[in-house]
């Protein structure tokens, strides 16, 4: 099933030791466009998992995607298990220009280049209210 979502959260990285090796598992909530705000979480595993951590909410990806339900001691589970995704743009859940962009560390200016200056914000102002300048317009009570 091939389905088009925009990252909602990126749940915590979660691994572990299996007679197997080490596995890997990603958790990602994605929002699914559509009359009614609907979530779903999809499973990414081992080599698809560290891919689905860089995500960030916002982001736009097409997803390919396994559903499955099965049985244990008479209750039914579901798990979606993604087998594709690709980003469809790089785009972050802000708009463009509400944040200032990520700094970099301490000293990360190469050798002969300028280092990282913060952009400047302005904060706008608010318009100015007349002052009164009769009694007649200080007291606008109406009793």
């Amino acid at each position: 099933m091939d389905l088009e979502a925009t990252v909602h959260m990126v749940l915590p990285l979660e691994t572990g030791q299996s007679a197997r090796g080490e596995w890997k598992r990603q958790d990602v909530i994605f929002a699914l466009p559509g009359e009614f705000d609907r979530k779903l979480c999809v499973e990414f595993w081992n080599d698809r998992a560290v891919d689905a951590a860089a995500l960030r909410p916002g982001d736009r990806v097409a997803l390919s995607i396994n559903v499955e339900s099965r049985e244990y001691n008479g209750r039914w589970y579901t798990r979606v298990r993604a087998w594709r995704m690709n980003r469809l743009e790089a785009q972050t859940g802000a708009p463009a220009g509400a944040y200032p962009p990520p700094y970099p560390p301490a000293n990360a200016a190469p050798a002969g280049q300028q280092a990282y200056q913060q952009p400047q914000y302005q904060v706008p102002q608010q318009p100015q209210q007349a002052q009164p300048t009769s009694a007649a317009e200080v007291d606008d009570l109406p009793f």
